[in-house]
């Protein structure tokens, strides 16, 4: 039987190497010998030997059998479901360097619709005349009243309706399954949008009529900014609070962390992905900030793997620097993997492991590797969950809390807050302004950007219009019980 877990049974598991093999003769090129156990005086054992590994890849370099993190849908006697590995396999074969985060989600949901399926005794291959009764459609419905009864938010009903959409597709083009009816019926749709330069295009969808749509309604007046993720830009007052709670907590790395987010608007993965060459050259002769490209082929993950220019202002490199060369520093990476280089990781636990396993370590398959998650900066969130948040709380405002990301829209505010006082001041346009802040923070759409140039003047005729309402909602107070009437 699956395990069970707070007394549901656990559908996914993760494996930390997943590595096919075939047996072979001790003589093959790479055989391995495993012992499996003993018979009187000898030792029960065979040999085997990897399909494919580090010195054995197509002509993309694709890694095609061997998978760090593989996570397996189980049924509920514990068995993996066979139909979901081989499309989690089909899946990852696709890219040479897979996002396993993803993988993971789509195991999730398949997971619960296997629990669906389970459940109401009911095969996933079986596609009866009675169109209501195939799995596909009796899921749909499923979906639907989870999200009638608030039982599931829409976004997480269409992402499990896509997966599951996608995981048949898969099977059909493979020929693994033959329905005898349709799973769905299929209609055409063109999508209009503009790319990054302004230039209209449309993109031709197919739809289903067991697709769930999920619209997004932007709340332009809940303070926060859409920047890949819902952001809120802190006030200048609690950004102090911030680096006041770091330097009392006496941990260099994580105020280092902090100061270089917050003063450059990095995200986490390229925060925590620098490396010891990054910073250890001394700064120009009276400049005012580094330059530092980050992206694909730096070393420094960026999102997407986009080349950027991060600037970063001297004193933070500066300190970046001396600390790199400190006695702190390099005992933390003598203890790390690789030992202390030039390319190890700048920011490094005490146990020299990285706050951040940068995508090009990811990537490559570790037969030795032994956790069941990757390094994401899970470090960096529970410290500031753990110590952070308590110290501003106990000194500040019991009320305050921020999310790591945040930093970076402070960033952006603050940036954005000191071009438009030179757009005021007539020493810089609109389209300057726009573009400057456009390049500083990385952004692919321009509609990012004018987020950020346009929040302040929202939030600021959010509190006029507050204003305004409460007068007028005290002039009617005053008009009614200034009068005659009289509470008896």
């Amino acid at each position: 039987m699956g395990e069970e877990e707070s007394g549901k049974i656990v559908r996914k598991v993760i494996l930390p190497v997943l590595a096919r093999s075939w047996v072979c003769s001790a003589e093959d090129i790479g055989a391995q010998m495993r012992e499996i156990g003993e018979a009187g005086s000898a030792t029960v054992a065979y040999h085997y030997r990897h399909v494919s590994g580090k010195n054995a890849t197509d002509a993309e370099g694709y890694i095609k059998e061997h998978y760090n993190l593989f996570p397996l849908v189980l049924s509920r006697d514990g068995d993996p479901w066979e139909p979901a590995v081989a499309y989690i396999f089909g899946r990852l074969q696709r890219k040479a360097f897979p996002n396993m985060r993803t993988i993971h989600g789509i195991a999730d949901d398949l997971g619960y619709f296997l629990d669906f399926l389970e459940d109401r005794g009911i095969e996933y291959d079986d596609f009866p005349s009675n169109k209501q009764k195939r799995p596909t459609y009796r899921f749909h419905g499923y979906l639907k009243q989870q999200i009638h009864a608030r039982e599931m938010a829409p976004s997480t009903a269409q992402r499990r309706m896509g997966t599951v959409i996608g995981f048949y597709r898969w099977l059909l083009a493979e020929d693994l399954l033959a329905p005898e009816h349709p799973l769905w019926q299929e209609t055409d749709h063109y999508l209009g949008f503009k790319d990054a330069r302004g230039v209209a295009h449309a993109k031709q969808m197919k739809l289903t009529d067991v697709s769930i749509s999920a619209p997004r309604q932007a709340d332009p007046f809940d303070g926060h900014i859409d920047d890949g993720g819902k952001l809120r830009p802190l006030a200048l007052g609690e950004q102090h609070w911030i680096i006041e709670a770091l330097v009392a907590l006496q941990n260099i790395e994580m105020l280092l962390i902090h100061a270089l987010m917050l003063t450059t608007g990095a995200r986490i993965q390229t925060a925590l992905t620098f490396r010891v060459r990054h910073v250890v050259q001394e700064p120009p002769s009276g400049a005012a900030e580094v330059r530092m490209r980050v992206g694909s082929g730096t070393g420094i993950d960026t999102k997407n793997n986009k080349l950027m220019t991060l600037h970063i202002p001297c004193g933070v490199y500066e300190r970046l620097r001396v600390y790199a060369l400190s006695e702190r520093a390099i005992a933390r990476r003598l203890r790390a993997p690789g030992g202390d280089g030039p390319d190890q990781y700048l920011f490094l636990t005490q146990q020299g492991a990285p706050y951040y396993e940068a995508d090009e370590h990811s990537g490559v398959f570790d037969p030795t590797f032994s956790l069941r998650h990757r390094k994401r900066g899970q470090t960096v969130r529970v410290f500031i969950r753990d110590h952070v948040l308590p110290y501003i709380r106990e000194h500040f405002d019991r009320d305050f809390h921020f999310r790591i990301h945040d930093l970076r829209a402070s960033f952006g505010m603050n940036l954005t807050d000191s071009v438009l006082r030179r757009v005021e001041q007539k020493d810089m346009t609109l389209l300057q302004a726009r573009q400057f802040v456009s390049t500083r923070m990385g952004h692919e759409r321009t509609e990012t950007t004018d987020r950020y140039l346009g929040f302040r003047q929202t939030m600021d005729a959010i509190v006029s219009a507050v204003d305004d309402h409460e007068q007028y909602i005290q002039s009617l107070i005053a008009m009614a019980w200034g009068g005659n009437l009289r509470a008896e």
